[in-house]
């Protein structure tokens, strides 16, 4: 302006710690500690891993893909970003690729572009980023207001914009509105390399470089 699941590992190692421990404290302490960390670890598992897509009702289309970065006209203050700001627009870009798959490269950008089933739209949508640890202080959510209209299809778009958010991992972005989630679309976020041709759609020629 990471979500990893690292749960199995996590569960591994929790259980062998509680094996080994009934080994040295005996039946019964031992058999209470396995336990306790058999209910843990898959809370800590589930913690970790993204919830699944959906899209409500009150949506009437929905379409997910990548952008160039569009000319900003200034910036908007918002305090639930890393940055602190979002960028100000003129006219909404089009999707250069319909694809959830994103390159983790500077200037690029990957949103949704949604409508309304009402024709009056939807005001006071806070919209939910969420992502792998970022900055120093390892934040995962970010949040900023939004509109969707009910007349034509609104963009709401994440842009990589400085060299910490270039974070491969599972990224989403969640619409919603009094309480009640709008949409919640996955994308994947790549090195560079991984995906050339997107990586290059916006014309970073000497991206490898």
């Amino acid at each position: 302006m990471g979500i990893n699941d690292r749960s199995l590992p996590i569960t591994e190692t929790l259980l062998d710690q509680c094996l080994a421990e009934r080994l040295n404290i005996g039946y019964i302490l031992a058999m209470k500690h396995v336990l306790a960390c058999l209910l843990i670890a898959p809370i800590a598992a589930f913690a970790q891993a993204p919830l699944p897509d959906l899209t409500a009702p009150a949506i009437a289309t929905l379409q997910a893909g990548v952008i160039c970065a569009p000319v900003s006209l200034g910036e908007r203050l918002a305090p639930g970003t890393v940055a602190g700001t979002t960028h100000v627009i003129n006219e909404e870009p089009p999707f250069v690729a319909a694809t959830r798959r994103v390159p983790a490269v500077l200037g690029i950008g990957f949103g949704i572009k949604s409508q309304a089933a009402d024709l009056d739209g939807i005001e006071g949508v806070k919209m939910t980023v969420t992502h792998p640890p970022m900055g120093a202080s390892g934040q995962t959510v970010q949040t900023f207001p939004s509109t969707i209209r009910g007349t034509d299809p609104s963009l709401t778009f994440y842009q990589f914009d400085f060299d910490y958010e270039l974070l491969p991992g599972i990224w989403q972005i969640e619409a919603s509105s009094n309480g009640e989630t709008l949409y919640r679309t996955t994308f994947e976020v790549l090195p560079a390399e991984q995906v050339p041709e997107l990586a290059e759609i916006c014309g970073y020629v000497d991206l490898f470089s």
